[in-house]
């Protein structure tokens, strides 16, 4: 079985690689990835050889989001165990955007709903022309809940009321002109712009950078605890509402749910 992710060595630069390697699944992340990953995002900031964690993907797709097979059993728990699984997943999104080391995405393909958040999270974001992203959730009856505080952060609340509440599909240009993205390049391109940007990074003072982000972070208070759990407890009531079990079983069942009236 192909592990959910793998962590390369990390070089003599310090640059440590986290590549998810479910490319049969678009990259969906279940508990059993959220809780690997997050242990091996907390081991690189603890790691002083560390001075930099590169996010990539193999396959079509970064990111597809979450599994949508997980997200259904999910549905039938009661509220304190959705809760407790959103309070994971908002955890990992907590872990890689307050990571005191700089981030780096290399977006190679498709991003969808949680996939966008592991974009946001990241300092500094590459992606490839033929990347798109989309906020898919309305269309399953959820909502982005513990990703919002970091897409809204790069986005902006104006963006966000249309992507949020749309679901459309928005192309890299797109995203970079929103700020969801820094830049756009070829896909052949992409992991040299990674090499430019990482060697830019390696440059600064890692104490400092350290500094900088939390200077960032005691600004914009986009990592509250207390609006981490406020997140995680609205999906965990709307992932267990009627409403969301119905877009969930829809998808899985190719159908339309019951609030498509074309």
């Amino acid at each position: 079985m192909t592990a959910p992710f793998f962590v390369e060595e990390i070089d003599s630069r310090g640059v440590a690689r986290i590549t998810l390697t479910r490319a049969e699944a678009h990259n969906v992340f279940n508990d059993v990835l959220i809780s690997e990953l997050t242990t091996a995002l907390t081991g690189l900031e603890e790691d002083e050889r560390v001075r930099l964690v590169v996010l990539a993907a193999q396959g079509r797709s970064f990111s597809a989001g979450a599994d949508l097979n997980w997200m259904k059993a999910m549905a039938g728990y009661s509220e304190a165990e959705n809760r407790e699984d959103a309070l994971r997943l908002a955890k990992l999104m907590q872990t890689l955007n307050g990571l005191s080391k700089p981030t780096l995405a290399l977006v190679q393909g498709p991003a969808y709903g949680g996939g966008v958040g592991l974009v946001a999270c990241c300092d500094i974001v590459v992606a490839a022309e033929a990347a798109t992203f989309c906020l898919s959730e309305v269309k399953l009856g959820l909502i982005p809940a513990v990703i919002s505080p970091y897409v809204i952060a790069a986005i902006g609340e104006a963006a966000a009321r249309r992507y949020f509440l749309t679901a459309e599909v928005f192309s890299a240009w797109e995203a970079q002109r929103l700020g969801l993205v820094h830049e756009v390049v070829e896909a052949g391109a992409l992991d040299q712009m990674g090499r430019q940007l990482a060697a830019k990074l390696l440059d600064g003072g890692p104490l400092a950078q350290a500094a900088a982000k939390d200077l960032i972070f005691a600004v914009t208070e986009a990592s509250d605890d207390r609006l981490i759990e406020d997140t995680a407890e609205r999906i965990a009531t709307v992932r267990a509402s009627e409403e969301g079990r119905e877009g969930v079983a829809a998808f899985l069942e190719k159908r339309k749910p019951h609030w498509r009236r074309d």
